[in-house]
């Protein structure tokens, strides 16, 4: 009888302290943009909520969300934008967070070069990668500041952003992130000139979310995760130093100067509170992307988020 009660308890102490497990999907390699998660993961914040979080970067950067609709991982990083258009394609994903809450992609030019202001970019020729949300961005800055889209040349030039502005190849690049692209520039000798979507007619978006299976919604492990989260943020920005040096001890390829100083950059742009979605803004820019025909309808909030407060 004492053995039966011994092994009884032993399985109870078990289910008590075991901790959930829980795959994160990167939207790109690991780097500073995902510091708030690598802090939570340094400090302990996610086992203290009992999960057991393994973070993984993408093959693909267009696998995540997919991934997570198939259900073969939990949540997914991905951009608002993005996001938006998944759900227009039919993809059983919903927002359940946030990680960075404003744009960070810009329009830039060479800050030494002869364009001063976006008037300056008529009859000039735009690098873009991707089209969809950036050609309709720079379409609004345009408009902004007086000048149309039929007055410009825009050239994809997929994923070469910084080496076909700094080969003069284009006149501007748009996309390009604030946090780290303006850095490599003025580590390369040219320093770059940048234009903000925000301060020049786009609505406000965010840069990136995180995405579960619709049907896992209100999975207990998220709203844990996004607690963990908010402790890894204001650890970070509390002691940006220390886990620093923390994160290039397991991540010895990223110790370099690019990598440390945007670090330091994107810190005052991650959201204090992850699990807050501000709704109003969120519908706003859905009806920006409709408007532009990046998406066909616009769904309700309650099928796009689901908040944790």
């Amino acid at each position: 009888m004492k053995k039966i009660f011994a092994l009884l308890l032993l399985c109870f102490c078990n289910n008590l302290f075991a901790t959930d497990k829980l795959i994160v999907l990167l939207d790109w390699f690991a780097n500073p943009d995902h510091a708030p998660l690598f802090v939570a993961q340094q400090q302990g914040f996610f086992k203290k909520q009992n999960l057991d979080v393994e973070l993984i970067g993408p093959a693909d950067p267009s696998d995540p969300p997919k991934l997570v609709a198939a259900g073969k991982a939990d949540i997914a990083i991905t951009y608002q934008p993005e996001f938006l258009e998944q759900v227009d394609q039919g993809l059983p994903l919903t927002m359940i967070g946030t990680l960075i809450n404003r744009p960070l992609g810009c329009l830039v030019v060479l800050k030494n070069g002869p364009i001063k202001s976006i008037q300056d970019l008529k009859n000039k020729t735009i690098g873009y990668s991707g089209g969809g949300k950036n050609n309709a961005t720079v379409k609004i800055m345009l408009e902004k500041n007086g000048v149309n889209l039929n007055a410009v040349n825009l050239l994809n030039i997929h994923y070469d952003l910084t080496q076909a502005l700094l080969a003069k190849k284009v006149d501007a690049v748009t996309g390009m992130m604030r946090n780290f692209e303006m850095i490599q520039m003025e580590l390369a000798g040219m320093p770059g000139r940048a234009f903000y979507p925000e301060e020049n007619g786009m609505p406000n978006y965010s840069e990136l979310v995180f995405v579960s299976q619709l049907t896992k919604a209100n999975d207990s492990r998220n709203s844990r995760f996004l607690m963990a989260l908010t402790e890894g943020v204001s650890y970070l920005r509390k002691h940006p130093e220390e886990t620093w040096q923390i994160f290039v001890k397991t991540h010895p390829e990223l110790n370099n100067e690019l990598n440390r100083r945007a670090w330091f950059a994107t810190i005052p742009y991650f959201t204090k509170e992850p699990a807050k979605i501000d709704k109003p803004a969120f519908l706003h820019f859905a009806q920006f992307m409709q408007k532009n025909g990046l998406i066909k309808t616009i769904q309700p909030i309650t099928r796009y988020v689901v908040t944790q407060e």
